[in-house]
């Protein structure tokens, strides 16, 4: 997201990855081993790792995010566990992503979607997204229940599943499953049509 220089995007150092319930996710998205992975506005990178012992050295999974702070600490990690199938990108994803355009499997949009929306970032970003998955491929959007929180940012910042559906449908997906992901969380998928 499109952020001053120097300030840290909406949400920095967060992560819903404790919160959620990785098998009932796991059941449903479509990440085998040699898969190609975007983890987009990926944060510290827990989902990529997650991610990266799905798809195995045949697979790849692309962590990105403008948080230049998450990135480094995700570096760090792959480093540390000596991780070979990431590829980490700082990268305002509402003005461009650079990956090959029909290339990726899935692209997970884990609890940033809200995010977008508020700072009127969501089309561009969804419209990208449309173009590096490849036919058939799979957007993945985890969000918080609208509700009260915490955890979780303002009930009014949320976004409910057919509010995640009016920004997605429009841009050339059709509605997949949806999935209670935990207490605080949904996901929903939808398929890129060709």
């Amino acid at each position: 997201m499109a952020e001053e220089k120097g300030k840290n995007p909406k949400g920095a150092g967060k992560s819903s990855f404790d919160l959620i319930d990785l098998k009932k996710i796991s059941d449903v998205l479509p990440v085998k081993p040699g898969s190609v992975v975007l983890d987009l506005a990926c944060g510290r990178g827990d989902y990529s790792v997650y991610f990266s012992e799905i798809v195995g050295e045949q697979g790849l999974v692309y962590a990105l995010d403008l948080w230049e702070e998450g990135i480094m600490l995700l570096e760090k990690r792959i480093e540390k566990q000596n991780i070979t199938n990431i590829m980490t990108l700082i990268s305002d994803a509402a003005r461009q992503i650079e990956i090959d355009d029909y290339s990726v499997d899935m692209c997970l949009m884990a609890t940033v979607l809200h995010d977008f929306e508020e700072a009127g970032q969501a089309e561009a970003v969804l419209k990208a997204v449309k173009t590096i998955l490849k036919p058939n491929g799979c957007l993945a959007v985890l969000e918080f229940k609208k509700c009260d929180g915490p955890p979780g940012p303002p009930k009014h910042i949320r976004l409910s599943e057919k509010e995640v559906d009016d920004l997605v449908l429009g841009h050339g997906f059709k509605k997949g499953s949806s999935v209670d992901a935990g207490d605080y969380t949904y996901l929903l998928t939808y398929r890129s049509l060709c």
